[in-house]
């Protein structure tokens, strides 16, 4: 999972990421890619 500052890039790198906030976290998910996981802060 990569840590980032903003996850704008992160969401369109592919057709099926999702933005998702857990715990005042804010995650980008990816159920067919996994490697494309990331979270903010």
């Amino acid at each position: 999972m990569k840590v980032k500052n903003s996850l704008r890039a992160a969401k369109t790198r592919d057709k099926n990421c999702k933005i998702v906030r857990r715990k005042g976290r804010v995650f980008v998910i990816n159920k067919t890619q996994p490697r494309f996981k990331a979270r903010q802060g």
